[in-house]
């Protein structure tokens, strides 16, 4: 059996404090739309933690395709998907100087080098 390539990927963004009861409450209930963009993007695993006293949201994931800017290019197309970054996106504060939002040309969520990993036993 073939195992696909994984992408690991780590992302951080500010969450306005004034946002945090909006933004959990939106998701808790994510529109199909969006999960299903991901998931035609072949994005698995994908969880978002938050750090209060940072106010920091912390986003994991797994990519299993293999053209992971193509796959993002298309999420970034997906009108659904560009509707719930209009509503989330107001609830943010981009660490990355320039960016003007998700889905454009500079990354709204700032990506995050891996500097160790244990998989344990397979």
């Amino acid at each position: 059996m073939s195992v696909p390539h994984t992408k690991r990927i780590c992302q951080i963004i500010k969450l306005k404090p004034s946002a945090e009861a909006e933004y959990r409450a939106i998701h808790a209930q994510v529109w199909p739309g969006v999960l299903a963009a991901l998931e035609r993007a072949h994005i698995v695993d994908y969880s978002i933690h938050y750090y209060p006293s940072l106010q920091l949201l912390i986003a994991t994931m797994k990519y299993t395709g293999s053209d992971y800017e193509a796959d993002m290019k298309k999420v970034a197309e997906d009108p659904e998907t560009q509707r719930w970054w209009k509503v989330t996106d107001g609830m943010q504060e981009s660490f990355v100087e320039g960016a003007e939002g998700s889905g454009k040309d500079t990354p709204w969520w700032t990506e995050l080098e891996e500097v160790f990993r244990f998989d344990g036993k397979p």
